[in-house]
Order: structure tokens, then sequence, then C-alpha cells
């Protein structure tokens, strides 16, 4: 495939650059603008990532890089905390780097976020590159400059909005994932066409088999779709005072479940149950027909996204909507969809409304 390169701006500046090829093998060349020969680097990285990629990765930057480090913490959201994020601190401590060097997140959404967040805060920031392995990290967690950690079961309580110097991906990473991981990501790539874009929900659809397939080539058209839809979303709000709220869809049920099921579930499969729920709301408004709730159902039954646990009640569900952080003056900042393929921000959903779309959702 050709190599693809979108440039993301914020307040009308020119940030970094989302690179999409196949392989590792222009990462160093990539990397060139930063000064790498001047610089430490610490590629920080989760052990099972570390067994597939670590290597190459680590071959390709160490004849670039004055030194090349590398920190590998063990995989899991149960790892994204402030304790991993300390014991980064003190391994960059002990190696000396300085606000003059670099480091380089390679993994899933997890790596990325606490790569991000400890840059953020090292020296009162270090420059960093996102380099998603994971579908999910692909088409959303790397682009935007979202960092954080969880805190006491919170999801992403602790962060910062920072953007990294360069965010590049691989496709190729797609083919080593399971299933379960690789159809995680896709619930949001199919919230992306429901909330921004209903062309590219159709092409979705009507490529779900390909997807599904991992056609080496549909797989790259859906990542540079969704990132130019994340792009587009950023670049009017980077720091989520507006319109990037939109992208929460299916988050807020979705977040609730995560954690009630203390991440047995993945992210993804959460934003799916959430995504469902929110559509069933805008389907009982009368927002989305009949037969558009059914096909979203249809569609992430199509990629074995998971229904909602019985073993987590609904009141349980609604209590910890009420921790969300994106509550807003003691008010849940719900995004339904006003019509296919475009979302609204709602602050007017009952616990009543809430209740029905589970009643619906689980009879």
């Amino acid at each position: 495939m050709e190599m693809k390169r979108l440039k993301v701006s914020a307040e009308g500046k020119h940030v970094y650059d989302i690179v999409i090829e196949q392989g590792f093998g222009d990462l160093a060349r990539q990397l060139q603008f930063l000064d790498l020969g001047r610089k430490k680097v610490c590629i920080v990285t989760e052990d099972r990532v570390a067994g597939y990629y670590l290597q190459e990765v680590e071959s390709l930057l160490l004849p670039q890089c004055a030194s090349l480090k590398t920190f590998v913490f063990p995989h899991g959201e149960a790892n994204k905390n402030l304790r991993t994020v300390e014991d980064l601190y003190r391994f960059l401590i002990e190696h000396e780097f300085d606000r003059k060097d670099l480091l380089l997140a390679l993994g899933g959404g997890v790596t990325g976020d606490l790569t991000g967040f400890a840059a953020s805060s090292y020296l009162r920031g270090i420059d960093f590159v996102q380099v998603p392995t994971s579908l999910l990290a692909q088409v959303d967690s790397s682009i935007g400059g979202k960092t954080g950690v969880d805190f006491d079961a919170h999801k992403n309580m602790v962060g910062a909005f920072y953007m990294p110097k360069l965010v590049y991906i691989n496709i190729d990473t797609l083919r080593t994932l399971s299933d379960r991981q690789y159809h995680s990501g896709l619930g949001e790539v199919i919230k992306h066409g429901l909330i921004c874009d209903l062309d590219y929900y159709h092409w979705i659809w009507d490529h779900r088999k390909e997807i599904a397939a991992r056609d080496p080539e549909v797989m790259a058209s859906m990542v540079e779709g969704s990132c130019r839809i994340k792009r587009a979303v950023v670049e009017k709000d980077p720091k989520e005072q507006g319109i990037r709220a939109l992208l929460n869809f299916g988050h807020t049920f979705g977040h609730s479940v995560e954690k009630l099921m203390d991440f047995q579930l993945t992210h993804g499969e959460c934003v799916g149950i959430g995504a469902t729920l929110a559509a069933e709301i805008s389907r009982a408004r009368s927002y989305i027909s009949d037969q558009d709730y059914q096909e979203i159902r249809e569609l992430f039954d199509y990629f074995d996204f998971p229904a909602l646990p019985d073993q987590v009640s609904v009141d349980r569900i609604l209590e910890e909507t009420r921790h969300d952080k994106k509550m807003e003056h003691g008010l849940i900042k719900f995004i339904l969809l006003d019509q296919m393929g475009r979302a609204g921000i709602h602050r007017d959903v009952s616990q009543e409304e809430m209740k029905a779309s589970f009643r619906a959702y689980r009879p």
C-alpha cells in the first residue's frame, strides 16, 4: 500500500503528522526531524507487545539515536495507574533523561495513554511519539493528545492534554491481534461513522466481510477513514470544550460497565454496549428509525460484540454514571444520535429513559 500522511493542526498551527503504512521500515526516517542523533530515546512498551515488535523497533532505532533504553511494564488496564508512571519516572531519572530527550510509546491504548501522561509531567514536559499497535489505539486513543491513567478504578481520572510529535501507524500489527482485540477496536470505528459520517458508516457495513477477514487494503482504508474523522473533530476542539465530546458516544454507559466488570471486558466491547444503549434512547426519541437501530445491533453482533453481562445490574450502572468525569454541574452530558451519521450533546436524558433503554436491550 502507498504510505498515507495526515497533518494535524490545533488553533490553526500544524502540530504533528499521522503516518499510515505497512511495516516499521520507515520509522527511523520519519523520526529524523526530531534530531535523534542527539537524543536519548526510551521505548515504553508492555510485555506482550514487546514479544512481537520490540526487537525490530530497537534494531531500527539503535543506530540512529545517541542512546536507546527500554521500559517494559506488565500488560493490562490494571497497570494503567500512577504506580506504573512512578516506575517510569524512576527509570528515566536513573538513566539521566532530560527535557531534550524522547519517549516512544509502542503498544495499545494503555501504553499510549500512560506514556503520554508521563511525558507531559516528567520535567514539566518531554517529547513523545505514538506508535500504536492495536486497532483501538490506531483509530482513536493515539490521536488528539488525550493522555491519562486510571485512579482507584476510575478510568482516565488523572491526565493531561499533551500532543505527540508523531503518530506512526503500522497496519501490519493488526494481523497479530486476537479476534477479540481486533473486534474491540471496531467499536470505535463504528462509532466514528455513527456520529460524524453516514457514508463511512455505510462503507463499514458494505465492507464488513473484508474487515472481518483483515484484508490489508480494506484495513488501511478503514484506519485512514477513522483517523480523518478523529482528526477533524480534535482540530476543531483540541481540549474538549465543545464538539469533541461527541466522541464520547457510547462511553457514558461503556465506562460504567467497564469498571463494574473490573475490566474483564475490553474498552471497545464496552463502547459497543454503550453505543447500542445510546442508540436505543435515540430510537425511543424517534431521532433514528427502528430499522436504523436494528442495523446498528446487527453490525455489532456481526463482529461478535458481547451482550451486557447479566451480573451487572442496571441500578449499579446508573449509579456509576454519576461518577463519570464528563459530568457537568451535576448533569450527565449524554451523547445521542440526532440522526444517523450525526450526534448531539444532550443534558436532559432522564433516569427513566436510561432504564427503558436497558429494558429494551435486555428484556
